[in-house]
């Protein structure tokens, strides 16, 4: 099953003379339970794609439509937006962003609240969650007594939390070293398996390429589909 389409996507920031192309005609199918890897340089438009496709930051051109419902077309977005991201796109970034006065179960649990869970469900909800990421016996812990491997844990528990068909990761391992980045990893792919749930992290991580599914390739806007060799060819010498 298809869980997002996007179709000649453009980006420009300003106009005239100082008009940038941040998006160029992207095209890209991410499937139910794939994991895909944004590669590319900085400034490369990487990021744009995933703010643009959440609706973050508006497009200029194209089309995108997430579990077959047509979100933005050529300057038309059809929904509630902040509704719709609630309720199908998670999101998981490098900084974590997690509230520093709530606990791990409770930074969980507040995603489900926004969604209008009520406060004891979402609270038996998040620790299920936190069990199943293994990281509930810091249940209880502030996030500043929390390892950045625990802390990502948390931030992936929370982007669970309302059962998303699409998560978007922000250099989801960059903060972390090889052994606690592997994990990381190695739970991003579990979650789309069990989860069914579409992944698409922006990475510079080459560690972690062998992880993904599929591995697409930006540059100056433009993104191309690519492989594990084509991206060792493109990786700078040591």
């Amino acid at each position: 099953m298809t869980v997002l389409s996007v179709r000649g996507l453009g980006k420009v920031f300003g106009s005239g003379e100082l008009a940038v192309t941040a998006l160029d005609n992207v095209n890209l199918d991410v499937q139910a339970g794939e994991l895909v890897a944004l590669l590319g340089p900085s400034g490369s438009g990487k990021t744009t794609l995933l703010l643009c496709v959440s609706l973050i930051l508006d497009p200029t051109a194209g089309a995108i439509e997430i579990n077959g419902k047509d979100i933005y077309r050529d300057g038309r977005i059809s929904i509630d937006v902040r509704r719709f991201r609630r309720e199908n796109v998670g999101f998981i970034f490098q900084a974590h962003n997690l509230i520093p006065f709530l606990s791990a179960l409770d930074n969980v649990a507040l995603a489900m609240q926004l969604n209008g869970v009520g406060k004891r469900e979402s609270r038996k909800r998040a620790r299920e969650l936190l069990d199943y990421l293994e990281i509930s016996h810091r249940a209880e812990y502030m996030p500043a007594n929390l390892s950045g491997g625990e802390q990502q844990r948390v931030a992936i528990g929370r982007a669970l939390a309302n059962e998303p068909p699409l998560i978007f990761a922000d250099e989801p391992t960059a903060s972390l070293d090889t052994g606690r980045g592997m994990k990381v990893m190695e739970l991003l792919k579990r979650v789309a398996r069990e989860k069914n749930s579409a992944i698409i992290a922006v990475t510079h991580d080459m560690r972690m390429i062998a992880g993904f599914d599929t591995l697409y390739h930006m540059d100056d806007g433009r993104l191309t589909r690519t492989d594990a060799e084509a991206v060792g060819a493109l990786a700078p010498p040591h």
